[in-house]
Protein backbone atom coordinates (compact mmCIF):
# COMPACT_ATOMS: atom_id res chain seq x y z
CA UNK A 1 0.00 0.00 0.00
CA UNK A 2 1.58 3.87 -0.68
CA UNK A 3 1.55 6.26 1.47
CA UNK A 4 -0.26 9.06 0.67
CA UNK A 5 1.60 12.44 0.34
CA UNK A 6 0.72 14.79 2.67
CA UNK A 7 -0.04 18.50 1.27
CA UNK A 8 1.30 21.84 3.09
CA UNK A 9 -1.87 23.47 4.28
CA UNK A 10 -0.62 26.78 3.66
CA UNK A 11 0.49 26.73 0.12
CA UNK A 12 -3.16 25.03 -0.52
CA UNK A 13 -4.65 27.82 0.87
CA UNK A 14 -2.87 30.24 -1.24
CA UNK A 15 -2.50 29.02 -4.53
CA UNK A 16 -5.17 27.18 -7.18
CA UNK A 17 -4.86 25.39 -10.09
CA UNK A 18 -5.91 26.82 -13.70
CA UNK A 19 -5.31 25.94 -17.18
CA UNK A 20 -2.17 27.94 -17.56
CA UNK A 21 -0.33 26.87 -14.18
CA UNK A 22 -1.07 28.24 -10.21
CA UNK A 23 -3.03 31.89 -9.67
CA UNK A 24 -1.61 33.71 -6.81
CA UNK A 25 -2.81 36.80 -4.73
CA UNK A 26 -0.40 40.39 -4.90
CA UNK A 27 1.82 40.83 -2.05
CA UNK A 28 1.79 43.96 -0.16
CA UNK A 29 -1.73 44.76 0.25
CA UNK A 30 -2.47 42.98 3.14
CA UNK A 31 -1.67 45.85 5.63
CA UNK A 32 0.13 48.96 6.04
CA UNK A 33 -1.86 50.84 2.93
CA UNK A 34 -1.95 54.21 4.44
CA UNK A 35 1.57 55.14 3.23
CA UNK A 36 0.67 53.49 -0.32
CA UNK A 37 -0.53 55.42 -3.08
CA UNK A 38 -4.27 54.70 -4.37
CA UNK A 39 -2.52 53.68 -7.81
CA UNK A 40 -0.32 51.16 -5.98
CA UNK A 41 -2.98 49.49 -4.56
CA UNK A 42 -5.17 49.50 -7.26
CA UNK A 43 -2.60 47.89 -9.14
CA UNK A 44 -1.74 44.90 -6.61
CA UNK A 45 -5.70 44.12 -6.81
CA UNK A 46 -6.34 40.73 -9.16
CA UNK A 47 -4.62 37.63 -9.42
CA UNK A 48 -1.56 36.51 -10.94
CA UNK A 49 0.31 33.09 -12.16
CA UNK A 50 3.15 31.71 -10.70
CA UNK A 51 6.52 31.93 -12.00
CA UNK A 52 7.53 29.27 -14.49
CA UNK A 53 10.40 28.87 -12.02
CA UNK A 54 8.53 28.33 -8.87
CA UNK A 55 5.87 26.17 -10.27
CA UNK A 56 7.67 22.69 -9.38
CA UNK A 57 8.25 23.85 -5.68
CA UNK A 58 4.30 24.43 -5.63
CA UNK A 59 3.56 21.68 -7.21
CA UNK A 60 5.60 19.09 -4.89
CA UNK A 61 3.96 21.37 -2.00
CA UNK A 62 0.11 20.64 -3.48
CA UNK A 63 0.58 17.51 -4.99
CA UNK A 64 -3.20 17.06 -5.37
CA UNK A 65 -4.81 20.26 -6.72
Amino acid sequence: MKVKMKTRSGAAKRFKKTANGFKRKQAFKSHILTKKSAKRIRQLRGLKLVHKSDEAAVRRMCPYI
